[in-house]
């Protein structure tokens, strides 16, 4: 079956779908969290995510939801033990990883329930259903319309929080709203990328896009552009290969990434 063929057929066409779904929610997102320097702390937050699926089973409750609600406790706590003492990247790694190995181990207690990990862990976007596809357009709507509405002030914050404070921006609250928009995106990306590869989807399309702007929408803008086409060419190149789809989309968005700095440098020398 060619290639052409294959776009016309559902699940292609839902996979497709969720990827560019999730990649103009994430990619903008993410030009917050390479400006910030918070990758780790999106790492921290997607590596929690498994912890929300095995809740989410046990309590037979929605996985965007048990995911989400996961990920916004480990936001809570961060921001709370940050204050008082802790180093953040230690903090960080500590939550990180305890709460992956918790979520592997509440998995394997899961009696009557059959759970692939390695779909939530590299994610499974070729099965992706209709109903997978109105969450996570809505949560994308919803974090891209957070970002939209609280632009100015996460910017000012990001930028200067002494002159956010001075213009009535409290950059704390800036902080939480990027929080909850990172929680809702973990949460809609585990169906499409998995728990391991969504700070990719976060952090590469915005570096690709920061050598090619000069302005901070352009960025947000560009950057939602790159991840779009890398994900209609990752499934592309994982249907010619026959490789891994989540994995391989990160691979075509780490060589988005190459080819921009290649890119950015020539255009510096003009």
């Amino acid at each position: 079956m060619s290639w052409a063929d294959a776009i016309l057929d559902d699940f292609v066409l839902r996979a497709i779908l969720a990827g560019i779904g999730l990649a103009f929610a994430a990619a903008p997102l993410g030009c917050f969290v390479v400006w910030r320097h918070m990758a780790c702390f999106g790492d921290a937050t997607a590596h929690a995510a498994i912890f929300g699926v095995a809740l989410s089973l046990t309590f037979s409750v929605s996985i965007f939801m048990g995911v989400m609600g996961v990920a916004l406790v480990m936001a809570f706590t961060v921001s709370t033990l940050g204050g008082r003492g802790f180093a953040m990247d230690t903090m960080l790694g500590v939550l990180a990883h305890s709460a992956l190995a918790f979520g592997l181990v509440a998995a394997s207690f899961l009696s009557g329930i059959r759970i692939d990990l390695m779909a939530y862990l590299f994610g499974d976007i070729l099965a992706v259903m209709p109903r997978d596809l109105g969450v996570i357009w809505g949560g994308g709507a919803l974090v891209v319309g957070l970002l939209i509405w609280r632009w100015s002030a996460l910017l000012t914050s990001t930028l200067n929080p002494d002159l956010a404070y001075a213009e009535g921006v409290d950059p704390r609250r800036e902080q939480m709203v990027l929080n909850v928009a990172l929680a809702i995106v973990v949460a809609v990306a585990i169906k499409v990328v998995g728990a391991l590869l969504i700070t990719a989807m976060l952090i590469i399309p915005a570096a690709a896009a920061r050598p090619l702007t000069r302005t901070p929408e352009t960025m947000a803008l560009l950057a939602g552009g790159l991840a779009s086409a890398s994900v209609v060419g990752g499934i592309r190149a994982a249907w010619v290969f026959d490789t891994p789809t989540g994995p391989t989309i990160v691979c075509v968005v780490v060589g988005v990434f190459a080819l921009s700095v290649n890119v950015g440098q020539i255009l510096a020398r003009r």
